[in-house]
């Protein structure tokens, strides 16, 4: 006989906009910024895929795996977002701005994480506005990792559907 445990229906954390109703500036903020179009929102879309690889969490990665689709981008991308290295799809854009992501999140044993040699790459393919706008971009995925590790809200659960209200505990 075999048992399943039951299977959660929402986030261990009570809803975080109803708690700190000021995140709803800062979010607003970081959506502003990272969309101010001097980076295409594919790119953003895809090294905040990669930020949610990288720290674990697949709750981002469902996030940006649908955004990513509903935008239609190829299911081939999508899952070369993990392997992009060695991935024939992505542009050298795209590249550099997925290895910005990687520096920024991974330590590097070697010194900094960002390197004068990549952030050369990085702005041989994006000015200075553009790079500001990826460092924002890495920034707001960030923002939302501890709510998404902390918090563990379900993969595939719209955040509406999600968050335990706060008079309803």
């Amino acid at each position: 006989m075999t048992t399943t445990a039951p299977q959660p229906t929402g986030s261990r954390l009570r809803n975080p906009a109803q708690l700190v109703p000021e995140m709803g500036a800062v979010v607003g903020a970081l959506f502003k910024a990272t969309g101010n179009g001097s980076v295409p929102q594919t790119t953003i879309s895809l090294i905040q895929l990669r930020a949610g690889q990288i720290v674990g969490s697949t709750y981002l990665v469902l996030l940006h795996v649908g955004s990513l689709s509903k935008a239609g981008e190829s299911g081939e991308r999508i899952a070369a977002v993990a392997t992009w290295q060695d991935a024939p799809c992505f542009t050298e854009a795209e590249r550099a701005a997925l290895a910005l992501v990687e520096a920024v999140l991974q330590p590097h044993a070697q010194g900094e994480r960002v390197s004068d040699e990549l952030y050369a790459h990085a702005s041989a393919h994006y000015d200075d506005k553009a790079l500001a706008t990826l460092a924002m971009a890495i920034g707001q995925v960030n923002f939302f990792v501890p709510v998404a590790l902390i918090g563990k809200p379900i993969p595939g659960v719209a955040p509406a559907a999600q968050w335990t209200p706060v008079a309803a505990q």
